[in-house]
């Protein structure tokens, strides 16, 4: 049996937070046709994804962090969801879906009323995720290099 796998927010600097975002910085360069370079993206300042602006989660299962997702927030009452990853081995079990719901409902507890997102086209499972969770495509709101799709969910 699959241990369940916890959720608690982190320090994105810590070091299975890094770990978290190296590995979907690598997934990412494998899945994009053009590959992905982080010095090209949008990429969040740490700042803006600690309290009390934002947050930054990490799940785990059986200690090993094995997903993540932050909270990008501008102090304003919309904030964007940012580094949404799943390690392969932890994928298939509702994990993403925990992981959102958290992010939400720490977006609440911060006040934030709305929140946004941008993914590629050859994340087709995420892109089906923010479908299927209330999630409405919206026009680009950034010039994210990487982008082909944005989302909005009002909260």
């Amino acid at each position: 049996m699959t241990e369940p796998a916890t959720i608690a927010t982190e320090d994105p600097e810590a070091p299975d937070s890094r770990a978290c975002l190296a590995a979907y910085y690598a997934d990412l360069a494998a899945a994009f046709d053009t590959g992905f370079e982080v010095s090209r993206s949008l990429d969040p300042q740490a700042a803006d994804m600690r309290p009390p602006r934002g947050a930054f989660l990490v799940a785990r299962t059986g200690g090993r962090a094995v997903g993540c997702v932050g909270l990008k927030g501008t102090g304003a009452p919309v904030a964007e969801i940012k580094r949404l990853w799943i390690a392969p081995e932890a994928r298939g079990r509702g994990l993403a879906r925990r992981l959102m719901t958290a992010a939400e409902r720490e977006a609440r507890a911060l006040g934030i009323t709305r929140l946004r997102l941008e993914t590629n086209r050859a994340l087709t499972g995420a892109i089906a995720l923010y479908r299927a969770t209330g999630w409405t495509e919206i026009p680009a709101f950034n010039d994210e290099p990487y982008a082909h799709h944005w989302f909005e969910k009002r909260l």
